[in-house]
């Protein structure tokens, strides 16, 4: 199915190739070597957790291995950078998230334009997020927790899965409805920032559910 550019910042989640498969190929050979699905967070997180998920069942589906590579830095960049600068032979994926599209409005310079050089070509799965805390915390309820953080301004660390990551916007909007201000701790994606989070390194996570 073909998206319409602008349906990009309508897509939660998806994978992508670049660029889309010469058309001289039939869809039939496709793939005729093993393929790379790169996420663009560390290991453990949603994104990375999903790619674990589809990789398998798409190798024993289409016979062809699929290697998971996780290329994690700079807010999902460092992952898109390499799929949007990958040969063009259609055997580089990218599993992308909304990053994609904030980031367009965060950096005023990239190595790549995400709309021109990365194509999306299915949705695979959309989420809600989640406010979890630290046991140790204060607060085992949402009027708690505000009330906590407004006690103790400045003093929460509020983790995310990277700078304009879906984790870090939620947190801010939260911050900003509920007249409280929380100390941001950007990681290399979700799984980190839970690991930390268990740790009682930090506080909260706004968390993909």
């Amino acid at each position: 199915m073909k998206l319409v550019r602008r349906q990009l910042l309508r897509l939660v989640a998806g994978v992508a190739v670049v660029p889309v498969l010469s058309r001289v190929a039939s869809a039939l050979d496709y793939p005729s070597q093993s393929v790379r699905l790169i996420v663009p967070y560390a290991p453990g997180g949603t994104t990375d957790t999903v790619a674990r998920q589809i990789g398998p069942w798409l190798s024993e589906r289409l016979a062809q291995a699929f290697v998971i590579e996780s290329r994690p830095g700079a807010g999902t960049n460092v992952g898109n950078d390499a799929v949007a600068h990958a040969a063009p032979d259609g055997n580089t994926l990218l599993l992308f998230d909304p990053s994609a599209a904030i980031n367009a409005t965060l950096y005023e310079r990239l190595n790549f334009n995400f709309i021109r050089d990365i194509a999306p070509i299915v949705c695979i799965f959309r989420t809600s997020l989640v406010i979890v805390v630290n046991p140790s915390l204060a607060a085992k309820t949402l009027p708690e927790f505000v009330a906590y953080a407004k006690a103790n301004p400045g003093r929460i660390n509020m983790a995310s899965a990277g700078i304009g990551s879906s984790s870090q916007l939620a947190g801010e909007l939260f911050k900003e409805m509920a007249g409280i201000d929380m100390t941001h701790i950007p990681y290399r994606g979700g799984g980190p920032a839970i690991v930390n989070l268990l740790g009682g390194q930090v506080d909260v996570f706004f968390s993909p559910l």
